[in-house]
């Protein structure tokens, strides 16, 4: 019999939402986010009739808390349950879900539609420290891709009659490990010089890498001892095992989730947006990761990841 993913008690309840986040972010127990005390026997749960859901009080500080400080959801004001309905749904959906839908969806004004979908993005992002992609004998991909709307399409009057490069696209440049993960970045151009520290830092000195023919390629990947190429320009797409086609694949979902989902994003946010579509392509099913654990390990991320709007560039908003 079909039941809906949303009706578990978590999405619809706000008692059960509290427990729900408390045992994903407090495995071993509460910890007190003012003074850092774990210690159950001095910490209390707070259950007066008009007292909030999930608040409790350390005995050592003598301060109030819930689950939320500390994390994404510090100082909203919406529901738990309803920010753990958005959460699944931008998981679920391989292409992302509109600003607008979650304002309808939630009955709210787009402005706490935007930033609750910015702070979720957030929480995708991964921590500072990850460790370098590939190793020996794992192939990495990496290319350049360009985002934003064609020259063609503009109105007569804003269209750059002789268009060169980039244009006022935005240039996203990407890693990504066959049958692993990727890495996206934002970045201003495609120079060496601009793309060398990045590899040097994302990538084992013993990483197969694999580039199509670009102009930065050589120059930036001289650091590494196996790379090979394939030659577009002259129709060279596959040679042997060698080929960029993993990586033009997820771009692919991202261009096809830009376009069509959001519609326009700036380049300001840019690089949220890169972080939602890397951790829906490394946490995917072809991993053994479905839905609702994709969802759980985008959960554990909230912690330490305190957003406010101020922070956010509100003002600049444009999907």
């Amino acid at each position: 019999m079909a039941q809906s993913v949303l009706s578990a008690p978590h999405f619809q309840s706000e008692e059960a939402a509290f427990e729900y986040v408390e045992a994903k972010l407090w495995p071993n127990g509460p910890t007190c986010p003012h003074c850092g005390n774990a210690d159950a026997a001095r910490i209390g749960r707070l259950q007066g009739k008009t007292t909030r859901p999930g608040l409790r009080k350390c005995y050592e500080c003598k301060k109030p808390f819930t689950v939320r400080q500390g994390t994404i959801f510090e100082s909203s004001h919406l529901a738990l349950h309803l920010w753990l309905q958005v959460i699944h749904l931008m998981c679920a959906g391989k292409k992302g879900i509109a600003t607008r839908e979650i304002q309808r969806m939630l009955q709210c004004s787009m402005k706490t539609a935007w930033f609750l979908s910015h702070r979720i993005r957030e929480a995708m992002a991964p921590h500072d420290g990850t460790e370098p992609m590939g190793g020996a004998g794992v192939v990495v991909e990496a290319d350049e891709t360009y985002v934003g709307g064609k020259e063609k399409n503009k109105h007569r009057s804003k269209r750059d009659p002789n268009p060169k490069g980039k244009g006022d696209k935005e240039i996203v440049f990407s890693l990504v490990e066959r049958g692993g993960r990727v890495r996206s970045r934002h970045v201003q151009d495609v120079t060496a010089k601009t793309l060398r520290p990045i590899l040097h830092e994302q990538l084992k000195r013993s990483t197969r890498l694999m580039t199509d023919d670009g102009v930065w390629n050589k120059s930036a990947a001289s650091h590494f001892r196996h790379h090979e190429t394939v030659n577009h320009h002259i129709g060279e797409y596959v040679r042997g095992n060698v080929h960029t086609n993993t990586i033009e694949s997820f771009f692919a979902i991202l261009k096809r989730g830009i376009i069509g989902t959001y519609h326009g994003v700036s380049a300001h946010h840019l690089k949220r947006y890169l972080a939602e579509f890397d951790f829906r392509y490394n946490e995917r099913e072809a991993l053994g990761v479905d839905d609702t654990m994709r969802a759980e390990r985008a959960l554990i991320g909230v912690k330490g990841k305190r957003l406010t709007y101020a922070t956010t560039g509100g003002t600049q908003a444009k999907a």
